[in-house]
């Protein structure tokens, strides 16, 4: 799951529209209740829409639920599982990250869990680089989900590919085949392109040497890339890859870290900051931030005025009107603003009240 995938989820609308969430578990004995739980949280939704629709209404609707659930691989789950479904959009998500047990129908999906678990996950993009084919992985921690959409995996169908290469007299074979494998890597590139767009998440490239250069001279994300990693991988399952590469993640995001907290010491000396949940509010709302710099384990549940613009907190975050913690919805409006987030380490942002913002200006 990504951005792209919660901003669809989030554009339906529709009466009946079912979320079911549950934690997962991935080995046994544990698993082995699992089956039994969807089909539990299945039969309560179903009962729901009973009580407010005849069976003739209904039918469609728990038939398409019903067959949601059959389908899922319960010795391949993960920590979480999502299930959204209306009259006319059925999905399932295995998630990286446990979800709360509930059933809820209303006129949207709810989507709450899976925007905080987004926000507050370590995730990134591979990229594998090859001829046959390269290969898109989303990765959750050590956890990759190949992408199977929008052009991936990618064949080299060309010449130097899938055809063979000119010859003849005269002809430079090293030289057209470099050239074919630039191009390629350039319709890679552009292939990755909206995905960065929607979820503009550190980006791992993967590949022998000589795949990694052609990439390296044509990409257009230069500074999405945090780390690479060398080698021939065309056969790596991505169980195996995510091992491969989640350390090598791990130690570029600490470093990522360490860079940030000097880039605030620069801001705060330039005065380009704001600090407190009210303020770092106010100014993201306006499109200032450039990069969100908050606290891992940091929440705040929160009231806006009608203005949009003046946040106070709440103590109460179930109560009617609150948000149940702004800081998502901070985090969600400066990417949506094309700005940058980082989370630090508790105690790192204690002069800042926990969230600072640096600015565009």
């Amino acid at each position: 799951m990504n951005r792209h995938d919660v901003q669809l989820l989030q554009q339906m609308r529709g009466y009946p529209s079912i979320t079911i969430t549950m934690p997962t578990h991935r080995t046994s004995p544990d698993n082995r209740q699992d089956p039994i739980r969807l089909k539990n949280l299945v039969l309560e939704a179903g009962n729901r829409l009973l009580q407010e629709f005849s069976k003739r209404e209904a039918d469609p609707l728990l038939a398409r639920l019903e067959q949601l659930a059959k389908s899922v691989d319960h010795p391949r789950t993960l920590d979480g599982l999502a299930i959204f479904a209306n009259r006319d959009f059925g999905r399932i998500f295995n998630l990286p990250f446990t979800l709360p047990e509930r059933v809820v129908i209303d006129e949207t999906f709810l989507t709450r869990d899976l925007v905080f678990a987004l926000n507050r996950t370590a995730r990134y993009w591979v990229l594998a680089l090859s001829e046959q084919p390269t290969r898109l992985f989303e990765g959750t921690k050590a956890d990759l989900v190949e992408i199977e959409d929008e052009g991936f995996p990618m064949i080299h169908e060309g010449p130097g590919g899938a055809e063979p290469l000119p010859g003849g007299f005269g002809v430079n074979v090293s030289a057209h085949r470099d050239e074919r494998h630039r191009q390629f890597f350039r319709q890679v590139d552009n292939a990755l392109k909206p995905f960065l767009a929607d979820d503009a998440l550190p980006l791992v490239v993967v590949g022998v040497d000589r795949y990694l250069s052609f990439f390296h001279e044509v990409t257009a994300h230069k500074e999405a890339i945090i780390t690479t990693l060398t080698g021939n991988h065309d056969k790596t399952s991505a169980h195996e890859l995510g091992k491969l590469v989640w350390p090598l993640v791990k130690e570029n995001l600490a470093t990522q870290r360490q860079q940030v907290l000097v880039e605030l010491d620069k801001a705060v000396g330039e005065r380009k900051f704001v600090s407190t949940p009210g303020q770092v509010w106010r100014l993201a709302q306006e499109g200032r931030g450039r990069l969100l710099l908050v606290e891992e384990d940091f929440h705040y549940p929160a009231q806006v005025d009608e203005t949009g613009l003046i946040l106070s907190p709440a103590n109460d975050p179930t109560a009617p009107d609150v948000i149940a913690d702004a800081v998502d919805d901070i985090i969600e409006t400066v990417l949506n603003m094309q700005g940058r987030v980082v989370f630090v380490d508790n105690g790192q942002l204690a002069d800042h009240q926990r969230i600072t913002l640096i600015l565009r200006y």
